[in-house]
């Protein structure tokens, strides 16, 4: 032991982000990048100083309230943070950082493909393709449907929705957004986005309905049968967000029910697994949580996490501070 303070690291980081950690503190890092299980969580609860989880780390108030448990602060890596018990967090008085900001970017692009995707019927194409079925070109092959001059609907109004509004401003589309406040004028000014009073009438008046906000009991399944309903039937349903915002079973009767028509998701309800309904429909787009996996958004986050530590163990507030 080197006298600094030690910190359990649940999965491989970029290589940068390792070597930082490495220099600052007393690390165990991940050899085979397999999320650990609960007994390992909770032996490392009781052993560590600082715990540097992910989204797959599911922490909960009976580890969060172990006895003999040494972390005193939870550094996250990645922005959002409904694996964690925050309440419990605050109960058992630990600190619980997360990393945002630097996604941003990311994650709006990953939004961006999706619907270009959908909307291009790209993802048939592709399978098709590599399946030995195409036969050539012809007029009438995979007719998808531009997204010039279509409405792009965003649930929820935050950074990463503001900055997926701002590339679809770049295809042509224009913007309507739903969310619990509005946005300054000139924010609204700025990105041609106009607030609708609610979910429903964003679901009636979007071609594209993009998800940005986050998990937990509050947006718990805040797509069901009866938003999908008031969708258009050539509307799209992207979710960049967390999974549990999504009723699966809902979205997969309607899109067997031709409902609306494509649905290009990064995320799922019970990751890794996905519905089989959305592997079998030929119209969906599924990504494997892509969302940040850019090189820059990923060593970022390592960095603010790092940042965050930083300040902790200095005896200062860590910036990102959320219980």
């Amino acid at each position: 032991m080197t006298g600094r303070p030690s910190l359990y690291v649940t999965r491989r980081l970029p290589d940068a982000v390792e070597r930082h950690l490495a220099q600052h503190w007393d690390v165990t890092l991940s050899e085979d990048d397999r999320a650990p299980d609960r007994a390992t969580l909770a032996t490392a609860m009781t052993r560590y100083d600082a715990l540097l989880p992910t989204i797959s780390d599911r922490i909960d108030a009976e580890l969060l309230g172990a006895s003999g448990r040494t972390v005193r602060i939870i550094a996250n890596y990645g922005a959002g943070v409904d694996h964690i018990d925050l309440d419990a967090a605050r109960a058992a008085g630990v600190v619980v950082t997360n990393t945002p900001d630097v996604l941003t970017e990311a994650t709006a692009e990953i939004a961006i493909l999706l619907m270009l995707m959908a909307s291009r019927r790209a993802g048939e194409g592709e399978r098709e393709l590599r399946a030995g079925a195409w036969t050539g070109w012809r007029p009438s092959h995979l007719i998808g449907q531009g997204l010039s001059g279509r409405t792009l609907g965003l649930v929820g109004f935050g950074r990463i929705a503001r900055a997926t509004a701002v590339k679809a401003r770049g295809l042509g589309m224009s913007i309507l957004y739903a969310s619990r406040s509005p946005a300054a004028p000139e924010v609204e000014a700025a990105l041609g986005a106009t607030r609708v009073d609610s979910m429903l009438e964003l679901a009636r008046r979007s071609d594209v309905l993009s998800l940005h906000v986050p998990g937990g009991e509050g947006t718990h399944h805040m797509v069901d049968a009866t938003l999908l309903a008031a969708m258009p039937r050539h509307a799209i349903l992207v979710n960049t967000a967390r999974g549990s915002v999504v009723d699966e079973a809902a979205l997969v009767e309607a899109l067997a029910d031709g409902r609306i028509a494509a649905a290009a998701l990064d995320v799922y309800e019970r990751e890794p697994a996905v519905h089989p309904g959305l592997l079998a429909h030929p119209r969906t787009v599924l990504l494997p949580h892509l969302g940040s996996a850019t090189i820059e958004a990923r060593t970022a986050m390592g960095m603010r996490v790092a940042a965050n530590l930083d300040r902790f163990f200095r005896g200062e507030a860590p910036s990102d501070r959320v219980a």
